[in-house]
């Protein structure tokens, strides 16, 4: 399992979701992160999933 990093910001640019979870492959990793995404009810913010050694896996502006 690897880490990966989301975060998720307001048009201020004020944190609204800063966690890490585990996830087995990068597919794994964009799929829990939207999820995570839609129960925050953060989904149309601008946000990111990073792998720890620093890979883009999601985007969202």
């Amino acid at each position: 399992m690897a880490k990966y990093f989301i975060t998720a910001y307001d048009k201020t640019g004020k944190h609204l979701l800063d966690e890490t979870f585990e996830a087995s492959n990068d597919k794994q990793a964009k799929e829990l992160g939207i999820q995570r995404l839609e129960e925050e009810n953060s989904l149309e913010n601008p946000s990111r999933v990073v792998r720890s050694s620093g890979g883009l896996v999601h985007f969202h502006q």
